[in-house]
């Protein structure tokens, strides 16, 4: 990383540094305990580093975020690959934890499955913007500069999706109920 006291080190400390604790709870909520956060925070940071200084890099928290996943990702099939998940801790194994049940579990995973075709369904542009503004947080008019649209029209698309993911979803849980 570059000295603070550089030109560079105030863009990671202004442009991703604040985005530190954010990206942290984002992997946490997506990802299992048993990923090396730290590292992949790190990772990332570097990731984002090397982009911004071969001028790759146009939206330096979206790239951060996508880097943090990729990286996660990545980390989860090596271990598979490579068996390293196949022992569990016996701390991890205490199911009277009293956090949720397995039907709350289960309901959860198919709302997310139900939630991500739904996303899926989208136009290819509209499923951008959705993507951009709902899973990485970027603001509308961050997505404007990115996509080279106005912020009109990306308002628009989110709204549209909004509109048909929500109707996706009601007819999905409608198919359900019969």
């Amino acid at each position: 990383m570059p000295p603070e006291n550089s030109e560079q080190g105030r863009w990671f400390t202004e442009t991703l540094q604040p985005h530190e604790e954010e990206l942290r709870a984002w992997l946490r909520g997506r990802f299992p305990p048993t990923l090396d956060f730290d590292d992949i925070v790190q990772e990332a940071f570097v990731s984002s580093w090397k982009a911004h200084e071969e001028g790759r890099l146009k939206s330096p928290k979206a790239f951060l975020f996508g880097a943090a996943r990729n990286l996660a990702l990545r980390s989860l099939r090596t271990r598979k690959v490579r068996g390293y998940d196949s022992v569990i801790p016996i701390e991890e194994c205490d199911i009277s934890n009293g956090e949720s049940s397995v039907q709350e579990t289960v309901s959860r995973k198919q709302e997310l499955q139900i939630l991500t075709l739904a996303i899926q369904s989208l136009p290819d542009k509209c499923r951008q913007i959705f993507t951009l503004r709902k899973v990485y947080g970027m603001t509308q008019r961050e997505i404007a500069r990115k996509l080279d649209l106005s912020p009109r029209t990306v308002n628009a698309q989110i709204t549209i999706g909004l509109h048909k993911c929500a109707m996706y979803v009601k007819s999905h849980c409608r198919e359900g109920l019969q």
